[in-house]
């Protein structure tokens, strides 16, 4: 009888009074000689004890003792959960992901851990939110913008910038970076690497009778081989459509050496042939990296008569007039809509060069000789060319040296010129008498819109009217731009009027 009450006890709480009722009945019934005891009263269980979601509680979903203590009521797994977690953890040695329903698709690389090898998920997975997370795991700060919006397309090229900036020649192997094409080929549209470092130089070993009062103890080895050459890799992008590089070391600290900021000839022939190879290539950008005149022919050269090519950032350099020319073919050699040559060393005489074929040229759009020294005679040159030239709408000369005699060109320009539409003069010598020339220049002019005059000597006054012209300039730009059909329609119904005048 005791064990019956502790195991209904044990089952349910409400049964244990009961039982201690019966019993304390039945001890009275058998005692006649004892003295009669009153009946105990039932004592019903309280009902805040009664839980009314018996599933919050794992005892309370027990309703037998069994041999295994984790037996519960909970609702047993559905065979298509079973096989979806079975897929997740055996994922890297059996990838099965097209083979299934959508939904379960999703379900799949929802739950897939970031760390899987790239052989296994490069080609598979094409969901934006896994590579997301893969992304987000690895840098803190993620601009998909860059990328074309594309998370996958981010991962790829980061993990590959990562490695190329990572590469040291002659300790790495390079398979690291070979055996990763194959996986992103297809994903790659921009390479951005701005650190190339240098092969590792070892103490030269010293043999008896070799040491001289000249020569110090640990001379340290020339390097035997340059900077990673891209050959391979620029061959093995098949879609690469951007390359921006800088040969340039950071974080050297105490190793500091001048040696490790230099763009050996061996890199830039390597590199001209990697990019005339790349028939996809539309952007190319060398900048920081100590091209002088002879490196920028080189790879200028290479890029005469490429199909594709629209930008070529050569800027911040020691590039000079025989650079300059070169670029000043290339213009009539290329389809280049974007040059940049900011931050060098021309002179009048390469821009003298670039405007003889900025004359003649029908593509390119925007051209930056900032912080340069062309002078007023270089300047002069370019003001008449855009008395011809009606494709360029960019134009940047800050910084140049130039005074009252080029604004009083640039002034005609203003006049007649109808494509122009940013134009910068800052950190200039116009002075008051050419920033009144050129106030005379806007008041002919519709459609400049960005003037910078900052620091260049000109009366306040000159720079406010200036900036009035361009406010007007401005507001009907936008007008054009919100109704293209009244200003359509305005031309058509002069048309006529103005042919037959």
């Amino acid at each position: 009888m005791q064990d019956t009450v502790t195991t209904s006890a044990l089952l349910d709480p409400s049964h244990s009074s009961v039982s201690t009722q019966d019993k304390s009945s039945t001890g009275g019934h058998t005692s006649s000689t004892g003295p009669q005891l009153s009946k105990p009263s039932i004592t019903p269980v309280p009902a805040k004890s009664r839980n009314p979601h018996p599933g919050a509680n794992f005892h309370r979903m027990r309703r037998i003792i069994a041999e295994d203590p984790e037996w519960s009521l909970a609702i047993v797994p559905l065979l298509t959960e079973l096989c979806i977690q079975h897929i997740i953890r055996n994922f890297q040695k059996n990838p099965i992901l097209k083979q299934m329903l959508p939904e379960h698709q999703q379900k799949v690389l929802n739950h897939l851990s970031p760390d899987l090898p790239l052989a296994v998920t490069a080609n598979l997975i094409d969901n934006e939110n896994y590579w997301l997370r893969c992304c987000m795991q690895r840098w803190p700060v993620c601009h998909v913008a860059h990328h074309g919006g594309s998370w996958k397309r981010m991962f790829f090229e980061r993990h590959l910038e990562n490695l190329l900036k990572h590469f040291i020649p002659g300790t790495t192997d390079p398979a690291v970076i070979l055996d990763l094409l194959p996986l992103c080929r297809n994903y790659v549209r921009r390479v951005h690497v701005d650190q190339f470092l240098p092969p590792v130089r070892l103490p030269a070993q010293l043999r008896p009778g070799d040491q001289s009062d000249s020569g110090s103890e640990g001379e340290m080895e020339e390097p035997t081989v340059d900077h990673y050459q891209l050959g391979d890799l620029v061959a093995g992008l098949s879609h690469l459509e951007e390359l921006d590089l800088v040969y340039d070391v950071k974080d050297c600290g105490m190793n500091f050496e001048w040696n490790l900021f230099l763009f050996t000839y061996r890199d830039c022939h390597s590199l001209a042939a990697a990019i005339k190879a790349c028939h996809t290539l539309k952007i190319f950008k060398l900048t920081r990296s100590k091209v002088d005149d002879d490196k920028a022919r080189i790879i200028i050269r290479s890029l005469l008569d490429h199909p594709v090519l629209e930008e070529l950032d050569l800027s911040h350099n020691l590039i000079g007039d025989r650079g300059a020319r070169g670029a000043a073919k290339l213009l009539s050699h290329s389809r280049l809509r974007v040059l940049n040559l900011a931050n060098n060393q021309v002179r009048a005489p390469g821009a003298q060069s670039l405007a003889h074929a900025l004359a003649h040229n029908t593509n390119l759009i925007s051209l930056n000789l900032r912080l340069n020294c062309i002078e007023d005679e270089g300047g002069q040159a370019l003001a008449h060319a855009l008395q011809t030239n009606k494709c360029l709408t960019t134009l940047h000369l800050g910084g140049n040296e130039l005074s009252e005699p080029t604004a009083t060109l640039l002034s005609q320009v203003l006049a007649i010129n109808t494509t122009l539409t940013s134009i910068n003069l800052s950190c200039n010598h116009i002075g008051l008498d050419g920033g009144k020339q050129l106030l005379e220049g806007m008041s002919d002019n519709k459609t400049l819109l960005e003037f910078d005059l900052r620091l260049s000597d000109v009366a306040q006054e000159s720079e406010y009217l200036i900036g009035q012209a361009l406010y007007a300039n401005r507001e009907a730009a936008r007008q054009r731009a919100l109704n293209p059909s009244h200003f359509m329609s305005t031309i058509t119904a002069n048309g006529p009027e103005n042919s037959v005048g």
